[in-house]
């Protein structure tokens, strides 16, 4: 049975925010927030949100349920979900069950009947910062002191693979995913346009994965800030001019480290699927779904001789770039999350173009 309990999420600099804590679960992590009217449970479920307590500013949250066919990953990494209410009585054809039981059975901190508005604005005006989901008797200070302690870690360590996996298709192109947190619908996209993979954990080293001799190497999604992430930067160094390579999010700012670029922190980030996207090879704008809080410095696009090849057209900042001598690209939005629907998936096929010697 459902318990709601009096509940806040405490901030960094001590702002409070009150509303209802399901069956007293706390949790703690950066406090981000999402655009997105639907996907809630792809959100959930996305490990690129390792860490991060994640605040829906779309208010009615739950309306069409939940389906294990639209989970991304076997388990929750989130450390907390914000709303301002949740559907109790979900209306959908292929709905199993209500976001409540979902939030219950995945043991996922959950703060409700909250003023999800001045949370966002908080985060848009001071930028994102650690925060907790507790109960409302506890002391503000002493909260605020447990925050402090909360430093960054390896979040990439605790989403990747434990071992490596094959996910075979007679006759097509053989890629090795270097998984940083992989979702299913990157694995189910890559399949789709014909591609034979074989998944590794994120510190795989160089002559693993050549040894494994694919075709291609794609360069996966994942959570927190790529700086951390050494061992990966490292092996894609080694890796590069060896075989084609495709990354998006995480592998995006990965790819662009291993080159010599720099990357650095978004005020707030770029967190929902209606955020356009110029692509200058195509000279159209597309509406993409995103979820990151790092992007690639400017000032360093010469020293990795890359041409940018798409800017989000909200701030300007980096989106996909193209190696102007290597067979090597990538993007920093979700092509798979489709909220075009499918304007994005050329680039999938522009990666099997390249395995296959085309342009």
């Amino acid at each position: 049975m459902s318990e709601f309990v009096a509940g806040k999420l405490v901030l960094a600099d001590g702002t409070t925010f009150d509303g209802l804590l399901l069956n007293g679960l706390e949790g703690s992590g950066e406090v981000v927030f999402n655009t997105g009217m639907t996907g809630y449970q792809e959100v959930l479920t996305d490990p690129s949100y390792a860490g991060q307590i994640v605040t829906m500013t779309y208010p009615l949250i739950g309306n069409y349920g939940t389906n294990p066919k639209f989970d991304q990953a076997q388990k929750s990494f989130v450390r907390g979900f914000i709303t301002s209410e949740l559907c109790a009585k979900p209306s959908n054809w292929c709905e199993e069950g209500s976001i409540i039981c979902y939030l219950e059975q995945k043991q996922i901190p959950c703060l409700c009947d909250v003023d999800t508005r001045a949370i966002t604005r908080a985060i848009r005006s001071h930028g994102a910062m650690e925060g907790r989901i507790v109960r409302a008797e506890r002391d503000i200070a002493q909260v605020v002191k447990e925050i402090a302690t909360q430093g960054a870690t390896d979040l990439v360590a605790e989403v990747t693979t434990p071992e490596i996996y094959r996910i075979p298709l007679a006759g097509g192109p053989h890629v090795v995913v270097m998984d940083f947190g992989i979702k299913r619908n990157i694995l189910r996209s890559l399949s789709l346009y014909g591609c034979d993979l074989t998944v590794v954990p994120a510190s795989t080293d160089a002559q693993t994965i050549l040894a494994l001799n694919p075709d291609g190497i794609f360069l996966s999604n994942g959570p927190g800030d790529p700086k951390v992430v050494t061992y990966a930067i490292e092996t894609i160094r080694q890796l590069l001019g060896k075989k084609p390579m495709f990354g998006i999010c995480l592998g995006h700012q990965l790819l662009a480290l291993a080159l010599g670029g720099d990357t650095y922190k978004l005020k707030f980030g770029h967190r929902g699927v209606n955020h356009p996207v110029k692509d200058f090879s195509h000279d159209r704008v597309y509406i993409t779904s995103q979820n990151h809080g790092y992007v690639i410095d400017e000032a360093t696009v010469a020293a990795m001789d890359v041409t940018v090849t798409h800017r989000a057209v909200n701030d300007g900042t980096i989106e996909g770039m193209r190696h102007n001598k290597l067979p090597i690209f990538s993007v920093q939005y979700h092509p798979e999350a489709a909220p075009g629907p499918d304007d994005n998936v050329y680039l999938f096929e522009q990666f099997t173009a390249l395995m296959k010697g085309g342009c």
